[in-house]
């Protein structure tokens, strides 16, 4: 399996909680931060609840 680079590009000041969680639990703490994870379908589904905060590339 390949992973994911998740960076965050906006802040999460007006986020609902559950978005604002979501970031956290994806390691993301501020604007820029970059974290790669397992390309899974449970961190598609995270990524894709916040998918308007962060930009996802597939890695090899």
């Amino acid at each position: 399996m390949g992973k994911l680079r998740i960076t965050q590009v906006k802040g999460a000041n007006r986020a609902k909680r559950n978005q604002s969680e979501t970031l956290r639990t994806l390691g993301l703490k501020k604007i820029g931060d970059v974290v790669e994870r397992e390309d899974t379908p449970q961190f598609r589904g995270m990524a894709n609840t916040v998918i308007h905060l962060v930009s996802v590339e597939e890695v090899e």
